[in-house]
């Protein structure tokens, strides 16, 4: 159902001594209906952050498992019209950042980004500002939209990057 009024997106899951930071775009549909990050059950995101980061359970146990990690996780976008879940449907128009600056100035451990697919990596080089001395890794989409790589794979690259 199209609609011109904008997804807002979610605080970050982050504590103030976090050290890798992933950026999603923003939040899909599924997501947004049930208040959480990567909530669509095909999105490889917690598959993977299981293998990873231990993270399981709950969402409430998966993101203090995160938490215990050093890892936060956020979106590039604060809010912004997009109908449906897809990337190339947000209306950049209506697309607003989230404050980076005001992040980065309360996360000072933060060194390096991981984009959660080309989109998030795009948008943050065009409309955040602040965390340009971090390195930053674009990663393969969790999302089920991006099913040209194998999860064997897109675990593979996470692995190198979270560690």
């Amino acid at each position: 159902m199209a609609t011109d009024l904008p997804d807002a997106g979610f605080p970050p899951i982050a504590r103030g001594d976090a050290r890798t930071l992933i950026l999603g775009s923003l939040p899909g549909q599924r997501s947004l209906r049930e208040q959480q990050y990567y909530a669509h059950p095909q999105n490889v995101f917690w598959r993977i952050m299981r293998e990873l980061a231990g993270a399981e359970g709950s969402y409430e146990q998966r993101c203090a498992a995160l938490l215990e990690q050093r890892i936060a996780v956020w979106d590039v976008l604060a809010m912004s019209v997009r109908p449906g879940s897809m990337d190339a449907d947000i209306r950049m128009d209506s697309a607003e950042a989230n404050d980076f600056q005001e992040f980065f100035s309360n996360h000072r451990d933060i060194r390096r980004i991981g984009f959660n697919g080309r989109k998030a990596a795009q948008l943050y080089a065009r409309m955040a500002t602040g965390g340009t001395n971090l390195e930053q890794v674009v990663l393969p989409s969790t999302s089920p939209a991006y099913a040209s790589m194998r999860f064997g794979e897109k675990l593979e690259h996470w692995r190198r990057f979270i560690g």
